[in-house]
């Protein structure tokens, strides 16, 4: 059975986001949680999913040295590109007035890199989603931030979430990918890597 061949894999998810740990649970994959914080800091002259790419094997660096031969890393980081903007978690909540304003009535590409780390390699994959806002109120933007303190998302939206719901027109590519896993791409490569 497909389970059996990861049985010998002992998974880590170096990521504190709940939704990605619940995306492993609905896999029915077990995971570790080990979270080594890390400077989310990139070069400038990086542009959309070299961002995240960049990212997602920064946050790998930290477990390099003391990888167990049966283990797998698994770290990663999701960008929101609009505009040739990446927008980022917000840090308050004006901030991400701005970010929902700006992709309001519009649309931007929601990109998510994935790096897997094992003792003998380490491969970057990543998936893009096209997402499409309606034009949203001022009453509907604060109505979500002040009840769902989307802070700890980038581009200030959990497509999941209220906003998603009443707010997205149109998507093309993994919905997974927007709530901050391209599970298809996790599951094809954690099979192959068991193989």
């Amino acid at each position: 059975m497909w389970i059996d061949k990861l049985k010998n894999l002992n998974i880590i998810l170096a990521s504190g986001s709940p939704r990605r740990k619940q995306f492993f649970e609905d896999l029915d994959i077990p995971v570790t949680i080990d979270v080594r914080p890390v400077d989310e800091v990139y070069p400038e002259h990086l542009i959309a999913s070299e961002i995240s790419d960049y990212l997602a094997v920064l946050k790998a660096s930290k477990f390099k040295e003391n990888i167990d031969s049966n283990a797998v890393v698994i770290t990663s980081d999701t960008v929101v590109w609009h505009k040739n903007e990446s927008l980022a978690k917000p840090s308050d909540a004006a901030e991400a007035y701005s970010m929902l304003k700006k992709i309001s009535n519009d649309s931007h590409e929601v990109i998510t890199s994935v790096c897997f780390t094992s003792k003998e390699k380490q491969e970057i994959l990543n998936s893009t989603t096209w997402v499409k806002f309606k034009a949203l109120t001022d009453d509907e933007i604060w109505h979500y931030i002040n009840n769902y303190k989307p802070f700890d998302k980038a581009g200030s939206y959990g497509i999941q979430e209220w906003i998603g719901l009443i707010g997205i027109e149109e998507i093309k590519g993994s919905y997974a990918n927007v709530v901050g896993l391209p599970t298809h791409i996790v599951y094809k490569t954690l099979m192959s890597m068991a193989d």
